[in-house]
């Protein structure tokens, strides 16, 4: 019991590498359908939103893009890591530029999305992504 309660499991273990799998498919499916699919084709609205924080309105399409085409990728385990360097990007700019002014509450999806894309750019899909099969 005590193992349980104060123990952890191996990054390289199954137990570790589905806890990634679960992970990277809820928040790779939830960033693509909650977020990216409204995002293309970016409206006039967004776009104009985009030039506001001193980008060019093509970037909406990135932002689209990443997390639409990222979200998927990530889910999939497909160039993850490709795939959350531009979620990362993309996230960033919506906590550090987007969100700058507003109160926690309204920037911390952001960032919770900044922080899992993070750890999948530093640790891969696992064992239980498309990369593993592609790599073999």
């Amino acid at each position: 019991m005590k193992d349980w309660v104060f123990g952890s499991v191996k990054l390289h273990s199954a137990a570790g590498d589905f806890g990634l799998f679960i992970l990277r498919v809820f928040a790779g499916v939830s960033l693509a359908l909650a977020h990216g699919l409204g995002k293309l084709p970016p409206s006039a609205q967004f776009m104009a939103g985009v030039e506001n924080l001193g980008l060019p309105a093509q970037a909406a399409w990135l932002s689209g893009f990443a997390e639409t085409i990222g979200g998927f990728a990530l889910a999939g385990g497909l160039a993850t890591r490709l795939a959350a360097l531009a979620i990362t990007g993309n996230m960033s700019v919506a906590a550090f530029l987007q969100h700058a002014t507003d109160p926690y509450l309204r920037k911390e999806l952001a960032f919770l999305y900044l922080a899992v894309a993070l750890m999948f750019l530093m640790m891969g899909a696992g064992r239980f992504g498309l990369d593993r099969m592609i790599k073999r």
